[in-house]
């Protein structure tokens, strides 16, 4: 009798903590997310590295975790595999981030320089407004002359219209000509708060399509 119900505590303990409902996605691309290698729809609750493995074959290094290889394309002087949460460049090892429900897990395989570079990208909005990062959200403000069009941006952000916040995610509407949609984050830390400029051309066009920008670092 005591085998089985330690067998069956053993069970639930590995389950704890690991079934979420909802889903997440994957997306794997090279070169500054121009190839799209795979995207895919995976459980949330998974970590990351479980989510990636889901839907591509992975040679790990360091006990698991640190991703050395997705579908044989193995990292190789300063290529590497590097992957962003709903837009942020992740803080962890991806066997240690848990998908939520909404999450956009985006792998990357490019050249850097700097391990840091490229804190925060636009190739997952309208992320990181709608889910932040780790399951922690900061409020949405949209800045906009166009009140009319910053209403509809605040309905896609899930946020309201007004005049920024210190600890707020900003999208900002420029009336100037602007090249695309740029990102800046406030700090070098995932979750930190981001400002996103665009100009209202490119924002009406992202209205009537929300993955005009999708996977990628920055719009021209």
């Amino acid at each position: 009798m005591r085998a089985p119900a330690l067998l069956a505590l053993l069970v639930l303990a590995t389950g704890c903590g690991s079934k979420t409902s909802g889903k997440a996605q994957v997306w794997i691309t090279r070169d500054r997310g121009t190839v799209v290698v795979r995207t895919a729809t995976v459980p949330a609750g998974l970590t990351a590295m479980q989510g990636l493995e889901r839907v591509a074959k992975v040679e790990m290094r360091y006990g698991g975790r640190y991703v050395h290889g997705v579908d044989g394309v193995d990292e190789q002087g300063r290529d590497a595999w590097f992957y962003y949460v709903n837009g942020y460049l992740a803080d962890r090892s991806a066997a240690e981030y848990r998908l939520r429900p909404g999450d956009v897990e985006w792998w990357d395989f490019r050249g850097w320089g700097d391990p840091a570079q490229d804190p925060v990208v636009v190739g997952a909005f309208p992320e990181p407004f709608l889910h932040g990062y780790d399951g922690k959200r900061r409020p949405a403000v949209v800045v906009s002359p166009d009140r009319g069009l910053g209403r509809k941006l605040a309905r896609l952000v899930h946020g309201r219209l007004g005049s920024g916040a210190a600890n707020a995610n900003v999208l900002e509407v420029v009336a100037r000509a602007h090249p695309g949609l740029s990102a800046r984050i406030v700090r070098l830390q995932p979750g930190a708060p981001v400002r996103f400029i665009l100009d209202a051309g490119l924002a009406r066009r992202l209205l009537a399509d929300p993955g005009l920008v999708r996977r990628r670092y920055s719009v021209p």
